[in-house]
């Protein structure tokens, strides 16, 4: 069942990759194909690739695929792979989005995600959301855990700005940040967004 968070989420990625203008786009981590499913139904993006690590979660959105109208259903393809390996195959796509996947990579990985996609496949533009550790309170999260036990790490806002704009400059990309779902006057939003838009 999708959460009130989650939907907003969606809701908040599916419109930022509108303001792109993407005709293509890849789902880096695109689990049981949550965000996938919604993007095929946009009229602009004519192909979209999701890749997951693993094959039950690739089971998953494969079958679920039967609910979109054929048209939307054509655009789709979906391919076992790791997001932090580079893939001739996938260099050249409009837009990538990673939703919620960062956090499941240990921090040793972020560095070859960080070379793979923004380095070797370079997309127009790259999407990332990652939960907000200083909104984990209002979720009664306690201060020693984290929201989901396959998550390495949960980032203050400052430390994602940090690791977003050094990407961003490491890569000939611009970035700018957007808070998620629930909002808190001092603490943000529930999660967090940087669109990565390259430069040239």
């Amino acid at each position: 069942m999708t959460t009130a968070l989650h939907d907003a989420r969606l809701r908040a990625v599916c419109a930022a990759v509108r303001d792109t203008g993407a005709r293509t786009l890849l789902d880096l981590g695109c689990g049981g194909g949550d965000l996938i499913l919604r993007l095929a139904l946009l009229p602009d993006l004519s192909r979209l690739t999701g890749i997951d690590i693993e094959q039950a979660s690739l089971r998953a959105a494969q079958a679920r695929l039967s609910e979109l109208p054929p048209e939307a259903r054509a655009k789709v393809q979906l391919a076992q792979a790791s997001m932090t390996a580079a893939h001739p195959n996938l260099r050249g796509y409009d837009c990538a989005c990673l939703v919620e996947t960062i956090e499941h990579l240990p921090l040793g990985d972020l560095n070859r995600l960080e070379h793979a996609l923004f380095a070797d496949m370079r997309p127009g533009h790259v999407i990332v959301t990652t939960p907000n550790a200083e909104f984990n309170p209002v979720l009664g999260v306690p201060a020693h855990r984290f929201r989901h036990p396959g998550h390495h790490f949960e980032w203050h806002r400052a430390r994602f700005a940090g690791w977003a704009e050094g990407v961003a400059a490491r890569h000939g990309y611009t970035v700018t940040r957007h808070d998620i779902g629930e909002t808190h006057p001092a603490l943000g939003g529930a999660s967090q967004m940087a669109v990565f838009a390259r430069l040239g």
